[in-house]
């Protein structure tokens, strides 16, 4: 498989945003994730980087002028009426719509569409993205179908101290939801685990939020922090 990948328009504006420190912290970490599996992206963001160390470098801190902020306002027309907040929910949809490019530009590249991997681990057999109920991408999941998982979590979760994070997948409906394991944190976690058969594309992966120490019935029994559907590696 050739590592050199077409970029779309959107992966190539969300990488310079990238290098310039504009993205937030799921975008970030899921452009990161991209890069790791993407080689010509990987190569374009490093001689990005070095275009701007030198600017970087010879950039000099200004301080803004006494009453700067006091002219901008006098500069300003009045405002007649108060101005009507913008809906909430209206902001979250460029955020929504940039997640899931970087979702599909993920799961595009574990299915062979892209660069070979340059992770040092073999190419994993499924991954799936675990969204929220948003549709927000909160982890990945890289299952190697040898009794081996890797979960790496994509946005910024809180675990109480009275609970345990929980990786599950349903092998079969005859098997139901089976452990991969606990976690303590949301560090990248290789996940060690026995008896399970060989993973398929859309297969159910899923992460809960379980009592400290895991799940008292060996079942998911707490709310689901993120879940996905498999896609096969080609």
């Amino acid at each position: 498989m050739s590592d050199m990948t077409p970029l779309s328009d959107e992966i190539v504006a969300l990488s310079d945003e990238y290098v310039l420190g504009l993205l937030g912290g799921t975008e970030t970490l899921l452009i990161e994730e991209v890069i790791t599996r993407d080689a010509e992206l990987a190569r374009r963001v490093g001689k990005l980087r070095d275009q701007m160390l030198p600017l970087d470098q010879s950039a000099q801190p200004q301080s803004l002028p006494a009453g700067f902020t006091e002219q901008i306002r006098k500069a300003l027309p009045a405002q007649d009426h108060p101005v009507k907040p913008i809906p909430a929910n209206l902001s979250t949809a460029p955020t929504r719509w940039r997640l899931g490019v970087l979702a599909a530009s993920v799961i595009g590249l574990a299915i062979g569409i892209g660069a070979a991997s340059l992770r040092p681990f073999p190419e994993p057999s499924v991954v799936a993205v675990l969204l929220d109920a948003q549709g927000v991408p909160q982890a990945v999941i890289d299952d190697y179908g040898n009794d081996t998982a890797f979960v790496r979590f994509v946005s910024d979760i809180k675990v109480p101290t009275d609970r345990t994070l929980q990786v599950w997948t349903l092998p079969s409906q005859e098997m139901g939801a089976t452990s991969l394991g606990t976690l303590d944190d949301t560090a990248a976690t290789r996940l060690r685990f026995t008896d399970l058969p060989t993973p398929n594309a859309q297969q159910l992966y899923e992460v809960t939020m379980e009592p400290l120490g895991g799940s008292p019935t060996g079942r998911p029994t707490g709310p689901i922090v993120g879940k996905g559907l498999a896609a096969s590696q080609i």
